[in-house]
């Protein structure tokens, strides 16, 4: 309660040195994407003719609603889903659904500033990020192996690369608090030179939680730098330390969600509860990576990274106290060449990226909290790599053909140390195994296209998977796989002022892997037989106002509805035949619309509504999460004097006041599905640039 008072007092302060002397309005952009250029399947060209459903996410997209999380920015792209079980606890999923993802991302490939972030395990671990360092966010929807490696759930591209124009520095400062002990304070530098910019960036946020078992804090400190060593090289790194720590209050019955959802998962038999167990995940990751980006001669491009970064993870958890030491070391060269005569432009792509990730990992009893005596040492190595070709050609004016493909192979090795009598090491391996992509995209106007692709998809399992918490091992757990064939059209109309994207697919995936729940709770997984996973997606943004002469600035409305009847085609688990039934964890559909206003004098608001139909929680669908309804208010008001410029916001959270549960336990022991999301919430804040 002190940290909000200091921060109101802070905000008032700042308000009245600055509000005698704002002169100039500040309106957030709102650029259409038909001149955002993306770098999706790396080929560098305008939004409307990328032969895929690509969705962008700027600044201002990002900072919509909530500064210090991705999540509500997340869930307005059509076939995007994210849950958060607890503050600092996040899952993921592009069109797909959450079965592999009892906890974390997994099945979505995700590159920071053109770097690797997901490891060679499969795992990313996205809570490490201060999304207020962020400056975009590109999400290709459906399987993108052909150029990124293994997926079937898409890619994220994360920038936080910032250009400052021609200023030489520029500092910023931020503080916001709210609903449950919420605190975030943030600071940044940046600097550019002629041939170096750097952005250092500095970020503490905690939380007290809504329930109990739920406090979290987050320490970042982040740099980006970039030597452009002559005209035709630069040299880029990144470099960040992530001290996190959030507790983990486990699943609740529906019956214990409506009597009191504030609480924490109970004891249940011999398993002590939530609280008694102290559990919690610490995690303190170092992460450095280096870019070298060459143009060579006219017509060719490479650009070489490399990655490093080390995570130390304890996790007591209901049954077990778990620490693992990961070092993941990343590499991916890219060859890109370009030929253009009068309309026909060849640009072909071509490399190799491969991971390496080792992992000790010691699990011990949980005795109230306090490690007890060993139950497992573990020493794993994991080795994956790909081997991709591309080529784009632009046949005239309109036609844009794309083919492209890539080699996969991974390599598992487990040891269990503390087991002197069976044979090990044990070793697996993956692959190889190619994956195709082709696509064609027709401009049927300047500002129009339409666009079709097939794409074979794969995923293999990753470390967790084949090696759960409850440390078995799962030698036999066998990829996913399956083709995704896709028709769209996108564009704008009436000069721009109508952006839109519609899309169908048809996925059909084969030996799905799946999470289920044994006695004691604990998630471990097997394939599923095979799913299918067509849908269709809506998006659309009409500019209704945007002219600074009128006392209505700009005037946005938007909308992104998504359907998703997935279903089960075959699936059998000893005697129960789940064929036909709906996904685990999917909603049939999701429809998000907004509304974003600026004023002439500098006032700006945004209103999202999120209509999400109910979610089978179990195989069987024999229990399904109820239908909810998400109301986000946020209002502002720039103001500016001189070259200082101050944000000052305010928002509601859940101001239906709602009772659900955003990250659902699918197939949960105990019928302990449910992990209910805050109530109605509040926070303020400020952002100070100069």
């Amino acid at each position: 309660m002190k940290k909000i008072i200091l921060l109101l007092i802070w905000l008032f302060i700042i308000k009245q040195a600055f509000a005698q002397k704002a002169d100039s309005t500040v309106i957030a952009d709102s650029a259409s994407l038909q001149n955002v250029t993306v770098n999706a399947f790396e080929t560098k060209t305008k939004w409307k003719d990328v032969a895929a459903t690509v969705s962008i996410l700027n600044k201002k997209d990002l900072q919509r609603f909530d500064v210090n999380s991705m999540l509500s920015a997340m869930n307005t792209v059509a076939g995007v889903r994210m849950e958060e079980r607890s503050p600092g606890s996040y899952r993921l999923s592009v069109r797909g659904s959450l079965l592999r993802s009892p906890f974390g991302v997994r099945d979505v490939k995700i590159y920071l500033d053109g770097v690797p972030f997901t490891d060679a395990t499969g795992n990313t671990y996205l809570n490490l990020i201060d999304p207020n360092q962020l400056q975009s966010a590109e999400i290709i929807k459906g399987p993108s192996s052909s150029i990124y490696g293994a997926n079937t759930g898409g890619v994220v591209l994360l920038s936080s690369l910032n250009n400052i124009g021609d200023k030489k520095n520029r500092f910023d400062a931020s503080l916001n608090g709210g609903s449950y002990g919420m605190f975030n304070e943030q600071a940044g530098w940046q600097t550019q030179e002629k041939t170096f910019s750097s952005s250092l960036q500095q970020s503490y946020m905690q939380s007290d939680g809504f329930r109990k078992q739920t406090a979290m804090h987050k320490d970042v400190i982040k740099w980006n730098g970039r030597f452009n060593i002559n005209a035709s090289q630069s040299l880029s790194f990144i470099a960040f330390y992530t001290d996190l720590y959030y507790q983990t209050p486990g699943g609740l019955t529906q019956a214990q969600m409506d009597a009191d959802p504030t609480q924490a998962r109970l004891a249940s038999g011999s398993i002590p509860g939530a609280q008694t167990q102290h559990a919690a995940v610490t995690n303190k990751t170092g992460f450095i990576a280096a870019t070298l980006t060459s143009n060579i001669g006219k017509n060719f491009t490479n650009i070489t990274s490399f990655v490093i970064d080390h995570t130390g993870f304890t996790n007591p958890t209901f049954t077990s106290y778990e620490h693992r030491s990961e070092w993941n070391y990343n590499a991916r060269t890219s060859f890109g060449y370009k030929y253009k005569k009068n309309d026909f432009i060849l640009h072909a792509t071509g490399g190799v990226e491969i991971g390496y990730n080792v992992a000790h990992i010691n699990d011990y009893g949980n005795r109230a909290g306090v490690q007890d005596t060993v139950q497992y040492k573990d020493l794993t190595q994991l080795t994956q790599y790909f081997i991709f070709a591309q080529v784009s050609i632009n046949a005239g004016r309109r036609w844009l053909f794309q083919v492209g493909g890539s080699n996969n192979a991974t390599y598992y090795w487990f040891n269990r140390l503390t087991d002197l009598i069976s044979k090990y090491p044990q070793t697996r391996s993956a692959g190889p195994l190619i994956t195709p992509r082709i696509s064609a995209l027709y401009q049927l106007t300047n500002s129009v296209s339409i666009y079709a692709s097939a794409s074979e998809g794969f995923s293999t399992p990753t470390l967790a998977e084949i090696r759960p918490t409850n440390g078995t091992y799962y030698p036999f757990l066998q990829p996913e796989y399956g083709w995704n064939y896709e028709a769209g059209i996108k564009g704008a109309l009436l000069k721009s002022d109508l952006e839109f994207n519609a899309s169908v697919y048809y996925f059909a995936l084969k030996q799905a892997i799946v999470s289920r729940t044994d006695s004691a709770g604990v998630q471990y997984f097997v394939n599923a037989g095979s799913t299918k996973q067509n849908g269709a997606e809506i998006w659309f943004k009409a500019h209704l106002i945007h002219n600074n002469m009128y006392t209505v600035a700009s005037l946005d409305i938007w909308n992104s509805f998504s359907y998703q009847p997935y279903r089960f085609t075959n699936y059998t688990v000893g005697t129960n035949n789940y064929s036909g039934n709906k996904l685990t964890g999917v909603p049939t559909y999701i429809n998000v619309s907004g509304v974003d206003i600026n004023t002439k004098n500098a006032f700006y608001g945004s209103i999202i509504f999120n209509a999400t139909s109910s979610i089978p929680l179990d195989d069987a669908n024999s229990a399904f999460a109820k239908r909810y309804y998400l109301l986000q208010v946020k209002v502002g008001k720039y103001f500016k004097i001189h070259t200082c410029k101050l944000n000052t916001y305010f928002g509601i959270d859940n101001l239906l006041n709602e009772v659900y549960s955003l990250g659902n336990d699918i197939n949960a022991a105990g019928k302990r599905y449910f992990n209910p999301a805050p109530k109605r919430n509040f926070f303020i804040g400020a952002r100070l640039t100069f």
